[in-house]
């Protein structure tokens, strides 16, 4: 028998670097690589397949976790606005967080800081510009006009309360998600409904026990009194242009008003002296903000007339109004005006309007930094404790029993072990334990168990109900 040939492999002659295939293997095997790589080309791998790091995922910068135990702070401003507002004729609306972004840049103001630096915007598969929400009215005012609420009874009261999302730099008060609520009055240009709105948002601080806030009030007129003011304004500070900060000689190009509100101390300094918007109105719009003025007085509603209160958006017009903390005058709570054009320029009616939005999250931190208790639900008095398989199918169902008679249960199902179950039980601060086991279960029975005094009773599940809320009252 031959033996099998020997396989021999033949060496290259190594190169003047000393790797086999010289320069042209080198090429060679990149060109592989490229072409290997090809299929990913200009994509990035993930941090982790990089390093062979784990990675530690973390939420967005500028965005939190609400946890279970921040809660009760949302639903208790969320509880009290729906209470008051719909007690005045208000009914809710959700729109969706994403809109064609041309709304906002539309409604909101293409020279707005929301629009020019807050927006958050993206492109979708299918060639749609969409934005995540900056603000609820122009998603509101959308609604009015596509679903024809011109043809309901006017006004037309609407509230929302959800998230809005702008690209801040994240600090104190300021996020990038945050909840708002939002009341809209649309379809009426009576004076009585800007009243209205300051005097719902004022019930609503007072019922959740906040002090030390203000109101300031102003009016920009309409633009046919405004036009005339803006020329005095610009010429005003065209000779103050030099001690002007970076942000405020963009916007005496572009949107001369927003002069007014800038928090810089120089600009609000040159503030002080300039022309007033109020000395400016037309009779019509005096005339407006006058009985504004008034009815808040007949209301006995304290509030500051802030002559430099322009608010930061294009479609108000007359009355505008903020909500301040007094040892915070930077930090605003709340704030609305009138928009009496917007609707007509986004494709609908002339329909006069009004609205105001709150930052639900400053409301929170005023609510704890007041050291206001927030009403917590009362817990579970009965606990259910099982105790086998059969003992805990009968518990599953027992439970919603109990439930559907207006009685709040607490359980742990998942435990097996009666010591830990009694445990839990002990410590979740429940006056009575129900205690199902396999026996018990097979005969119809439950133990009643008083967890001070640790005395039980066998009893029938048919009187299990009537037996707890006699031992309840107790």
């Amino acid at each position: 028998m031959s033996r099998p040939k020997k396989k021999t492999m033949t060496r290259l002659p190594r190169s003047p670097r000393g790797k086999a295939g010289g320069k042209a293997g080198k090429a060679g095997g990149k060109a592989g690589r490229q072409r290997r790589a090809s299929p990913q080309a200009g994509r990035q791998r993930p941090a982790s397949r990089q390093t062979g790091r784990k990675v530690k995922f973390q939420v967005p910068k500028g965005t939190f976790d609400i946890l279970p135990n921040e809660q009760n702070y949302y639903e208790r401003v969320s509880g009290v606005t729906k209470q008051l507002v719909s007690a005045y004729g208000f009914l809710p609306i959700n729109t969706p967080i994403f809109e064609d972004v041309q709304l906002f840049e539309k409604g909101t103001g293409a020279t707005t800081d929301v629009i020019q630096k807050e927006m958050y915007t993206f492109k979708t598969k299918g060639g749609d510009y969409f934005v995540l929400r900056p603000e609820f009215t122009p998603s509101i005012v959308r609604a009015y006009i596509e679903h024809g609420m011109k043809s309901w009874p006017q006004p037309v009261k609407l509230y929302s309360i959800g998230p809005i999302f702008r690209h801040e730099k994240p600090q104190a008060g300021r996020f990038r998600q945050f909840h708002q609520f939002n009341l809209e009055i649309i379809g009426e240009a009576s004076p009585i409904n800007d009243v209205l709105l300051i005097q719902l948002v004022t019930l609503i601080f007072k019922k959740l026990g906040i002090k030390g806030f203000n109101i300031q009030v102003n009016s920009i007129g309409c633009s046919d009194c405004r036009s005339d003011y803006k020329k005095l304004l610009i010429d005003y500070y065209r000779k103050q242009r030099r001690k002007l900060c970076r942000h405020c000689r963009e916007r005496l190009k572009l949107n001369p008003l927003r002069l007014l509100d800038c928090k810089e101390e120089k600009c609000r300094q040159l503030a002080n002296n300039a022309p007033q918007v109020i000395d400016y109105l037309c009779e019509e719009c005096h005339n407006h903000f006058k009985e504004v003025l008034e009815t808040l007085d007949e209301l006995d509603i304290p509030y500051l007339l802030n002559p430099y209160l322009v608010r930061g958006l294009d479609y108000y017009t007359r009355t505008v109004f903020e909500f301040r903390l007094e040892d915070d005058s930077l930090l605003e709570l709340a704030g609305g005006g009138r928009y009496d054009r917007l609707i007509e320029l986004l494709g609908g009616k002339p329909t006069p309007a009004v609205g105001v939005a709150a930052g639900i999250e400053r409301i929170i931190s005023v609510l704890k930094s007041q050291d206001i208790k927030i009403p917590r639900e009362v817990p579970p008095r009965i606990f259910l404790v099982h105790l086998g398989e059969l003992g805990r199918k009968r518990s599953l169902k027992l439970f919603e029993e109990l439930r559907n008679k207006g009685l709040k249960v607490a359980e742990t199902l998942s435990k097996t072990s009666i010591k830990s179950q009694l445990k839990a039980a002990d410590k979740s601060g429940a006056k009575i334990a129900l205690i199902l086991g396999q026996k018990e279960a097979l005969e119809n029975n439950i133990i009643i168990r008083d967890m001070k005094s640790g005395v039980q009773e066998t009893v029938s599940i048919e009187r299990v109900v009537s037996g707890v809320k006699k031992r309840l009252k107790k």
